[in-house]
């Protein structure tokens, strides 16, 4: 179906091997790198290449060997002064060159702040396409095409995209998309030093780093509790966190309380520009249930639901429903599990 569009052989056969581009964070390698790295393994070996990542920055050799454990069959270290703070040009420049000498036929990165700064950047710079933001990644094994999809219109649909007629493939992977592999200690891999080349002078300066405030810890929680339209209110949050401080849960919150402005963004959970999670228990508190959120929670283990409404989409997809008031229910949920405690 890609005939009109696809690369010629020979230049589709030169660009081998699926990269990770790793972000680094505070001295350590951020979580989505894992994550990326497991999926570059699960599209090397569809492939028959390598997985490889890429670690730039100053003094990261030391946080190599984990990627290795994690699954990359080569780890491309670049280090130099130059790369100690992440500047688009400079980190765009490097990752071209890099890129241009090695040919590899696919990149993921995160699609994170740096991530899709940096992404959209390397495609210009190397004359292809991009996948953006993409929740799940597939290969056609027979044209070696990556195809990636995404939700789109709040959520409401979800598109594959591809680029067929040029080589790399370049996609950023939302964050809890993929499952990153558990580190394997006894698995073995290549370290090899990249010299990086002068790099020209940029034309933007790192003048203070602000750090960001950490959201709710959301994508890694066990146990998650949230509120839509239903709780009424931002005090309403206030009985949801009564029941996440019990369960040593997270709070979070469909797109429709975030858009009545009683949470941060930070909170938004679903498809579509919020955060994608899959928490063993998550416990809906007046959400409707819009496919946009069904795709921030459809990994979720087990999921509760109340609401008052008996019609309300999110008994769909719950795997126990309760159809109640809220404010009624939560309070009384949050005095027996006091009780059970004493």
């Amino acid at each position: 179906m890609w005939d009109e569009l696809l690369t010629p052989l020979d230049e589709v056969a030169e660009h081998m091997h699926v990269w990770a581009v790793a972000e680094v964070e505070d001295e350590s390698v951020a979580s989505i790198s894992y994550q990326l790295i497991g999926a570059a393994r699960d599209l090397a070996d569809l492939l028959g290449v390598k997985a490889e990542a890429v670690l730039m920055g100053k003094d990261v050799e030391g946080l190599a060997q984990e990627l290795i454990w994690r699954g990359a069959d080569t780890v491309y270290l670049l280090e130099e002064d130059a790369l100690s703070q992440y500047r688009t040009e400079t980190y765009a420049q490097v990752l071209a060159n890099l890129a241009d000498d090695r040919k590899p036929e696919i990149l993921l990165f995160g699609a994170t702040d740096k991530g899709e700064d940096l992404a959209p950047r390397l495609a210009q710079q190397l004359g292809t396409g991009l996948l953006p933001d993409c929740t799940k990644l597939e290969v056609d094994q027979a044209e070696r095409i990556l195809l990636g999809t995404r939700p789109t219109y709040d959520g409401g649909l979800m598109e594959t995209n591809a680029c067929p007629e040029k080589r790399p493939q370049i996609a950023t992977v939302r964050p809890g998309a993929v499952e990153p592999y558990p580190p394997s200690e006894s698995r073995r891999g290549d370290l090899e030093k990249i010299s990086v080349e002068s790099v020209e002078e940029v034309t933007a300066k790192v003048l203070e780093v602000v750090k960001e405030v950490p959201e709710p810890a959301l994508r890694h929680a066990k146990i998650v509790v949230a509120g839509g339209r239903g709780v009424g209110s931002a005090d309403g949050f206030k009985l949801l966190q009564k029941l996440a401080d019990e369960l040593g849960a997270a709070v979070g919150a469909s797109r429709g309380a975030f858009d009545e402005g009683w949470v941060g963004r930070e909170y938004w959970v679903g498809g579509a520009g919020g955060i994608t999670i899959g928490p063993d228990l998550y416990i809906a508190c007046g959400i409707s249930g819009a496919i946009q959120h069904f795709l921030g929670i459809k990994d979720s283990k087990f999921i509760v639901a109340i609401n008052k409404d008996p019609r309300a989409p999110i008994f769909e997809f719950a795997d126990v429903g309760i159809v109640g008031d809220l404010h009624e229910l939560v309070p009384a949920l949050v005095d027996e599990l006091r009780k059970t405690r004493s």
